[in-house]
């Protein structure tokens, strides 16, 4: 740790530089667990350096992403739990670049913050590992802004970068697509990072008992059901790519089914989701019957159990299935394509 680099002036403004060197030092433990053969540089420098493996690669093409947790955030200030945000803020970057058969090879995160807290900065960093670990990518890298005056002592916010890399003639780019292919859902493990604005109505967070265990969420707490962190689907996903042919996949985020399943589809084609099929989960329930919100709107804003779809052939799904599920993954069919009408690219 520095211990030569100090500032009484600027720590008078509210900034404390040998917070952030503490902070750094803390952190190193979880970031060594996300290091890949690729890597080479230390945390701490003034850029992350990361080499290129192309074996097996004739066309290297670059994918990026970036995102960060939204206001879900206010969730883990409330409970005072940062140890899984993290997680959420690489799932919504992998999740994205996966969509179009890219690896993650990295990922960089950014914390602001109105005060650091050394040990509160690492919690948040150890979620960013776990889900480097989850992904495969390796953290190379970051920033913490300690932001008095312009963010409360108490709170932070998070965002974070990702880059992955495909072969340009394997990019999944949804031209293969055609009427009678199968649309498979992978289940999400909960609200994951979106919708929170909403939620956060629905439950009255601010004012509320979000502690309390509730019945209709298995004995857990609106607290920790909404703090349960984005599932990451990269593995399941890359482990599917190398046998069967995808030809589309939604990651599905703000905006749920109208707005994200559309994007991967092709004009002239529309997905035809059996609703009746959906596994909804208790926690999406529970927001309608409380919010008083119709089945649109709840299908048109979170993910109702369906983190990720996958459109493949139908003489591919029990292959598909069968691939997912000795992944982990709960797979099952949610519908299938059809031909447009009116331009419509899903109905449910």
């Amino acid at each position: 740790m520095n211990t030569n680099s100090k500032s009484d002036a600027y720590a008078a403004a509210g900034v404390d530089i040998t917070a952030g060197y503490k902070a750094v030092e803390l952190m190193k433990q979880h970031v060594a667990r996300t290091m890949t053969a690729g890597v080479c540089s230390d945390v701490g420098g003034f850029g992350g350096l990361f080499e290129l493996d192309l074996t097996g690669i004739n066309k290297p093409v670059l994918v990026s992403g970036t995102d960060g947790v939204g206001t879900k955030l206010k969730l883990a200030f409330l409970m005072d739990k940062h140890d899984t945000v993290g997680i959420d803020c690489v799932a919504m970057c992998v999740n994205d670049i996966v969509c179009v058969g890219a690896k993650p090879l990295l990922f960089l995160d950014y914390i602001a913050c109105g005060k650091n807290v050394p040990e509160r900065i690492a919690d948040i960093v150890k979620g960013v590992a776990d889900g480097c670990v989850q992904s495969g990518a390796a953290l190379i890298g970051g920033e913490t802004a300690e932001m008095p005056g312009f963010y409360p002592e108490d709170e932070y916010d998070l965002a974070g970068y990702s880059t992955g890399v495909v072969d340009k003639d394997r990019i999944i780019d949804n031209k293969a697509m055609e009427v009678g292919d199968v649309v498979i859902a992978l289940p999400s493990s909960g609200v994951h990072s979106n919708g929170f604005s909403l939620v956060r109505k629905v439950f009255d967070v601010e004012n509320a008992d979000i502690k309390a265990p509730v019945e209709a969420l298995g004995g857990k707490s609106v607290g920790e059901t909404l703090l349960t962190p984005t599932k990451i689907y990269v593995k399941p996903v890359l482990a599917l790519l190398e046998k069967v042919q995808v030809k589309g996949i939604s990651h599905i985020t703000g905006g749920g089914f109208y707005e994200n399943i559309p994007r991967s589809i092709p004009d002239g084609l529309c997905a035809k989701i059996e609703k009746d099929a959906v596994r909804v989960l208790p926690i999406f329930k529970l927001i309608q019957e409380k919010g008083g919100i119709c089945e649109r709107d709840m299908f048109n804003t979170f993910n109702m159990g369906v983190g990720m779809s996958i459109v493949v052939s139908a003489s591919q799904v029990e292959e598909a299935l069968s691939i997912l599920k000795a992944e982990g993954e709960d797979a099952y069919v949610i519908g299938e394509i059809v031909r447009s009408a009116d331009g419509e690219k899903i109905t449910l």
